[in-house]
């Protein structure tokens, strides 16, 4: 088992978590708009949608291994084409982290979790992006590769639910230092960007 490997993913996803996205400007919105707590169903409801992209990619990649293994290099390679196609648009997009938390709706607990549970679910490029992802950090040669993959899931959501959490809880000072600051977005647009791209020439260099 190679833990520097699981180490390097605990980085990496927490990286990715931090950085702008609309998952984690949404969770600030509604903390700095409605309170700590409803910040925190948001990310209960997001975190807990990832089960079932685990589930999907857990099993669909592991039959695909077992099957043949050049198309899970192919796998691999489309991966790493959509890793470096993520990394385009973020080079593209604006460095700056807007979080205006007015006029957002109030919703009840029950109804942010529900309603973060979905968006995460019905987004195909999460799933697509768990695919790209996860094949970089296999651990182990004698663990099965579902194992695997839920391990590198629970991993994924722990790492997330903390960086989320944290947003949520510190919303307010964190807004206000965002807006002010001209370098964050600036750190966080290249820390994305190179988090991309080192995990896509892992993925084409990796055995």
């Amino acid at each position: 088992m190679d833990f520097n490997l699981l180490t390097s993913f605990v980085i990496a996803t927490a990286v990715l978590a931090i950085s702008p996205g609309p998952d984690n400007i949404y969770v600030i919105m509604q903390s700095i708009a409605h309170g700590k707590k409803f910040g925190l169903a948001t990310v209960c409801g997001l975190i807990s949608g990832c089960i079932i992209h685990t589930t999907i990619v857990a099993f669909g990649v592991s039959v695909l291994i077992k099957e043949n293994d050049w198309l899970f290099i192919g796998i691999k390679l489309l991966g790493a084409f959509y890793l470096l196609f993520l990394a385009y648009k973020v080079f593209k997009s604006p460095a700056d982290f807007s979080v205006e938390g007015n006029g957002v709706p109030k919703k009840s607990l029950l109804q942010l979790f529900k309603q973060g549970f979905i968006m995460n679910v019905l987004n195909p490029k999460v799933s697509l992006f768990f695919l790209s992802f996860f094949p970089a950090f296999l651990f182990s040669s004698t663990l099965s590769t579902v194992i695997q993959f839920y391990v590198l899931g629970g991993v994924f959501m722990l790492t997330s639910f903390v960086i989320f959490s944290g947003l949520a809880l510190l919303s307010g000072s964190i807004s206000t230092y965002l807006k002010q600051s001209n370098s964050v977005g600036v750190i966080l647009k290249w820390l994305q960007i190179i988090v991309f791209i080192s995990i896509a020439l892992y993925l084409v260099f990796s055995e």
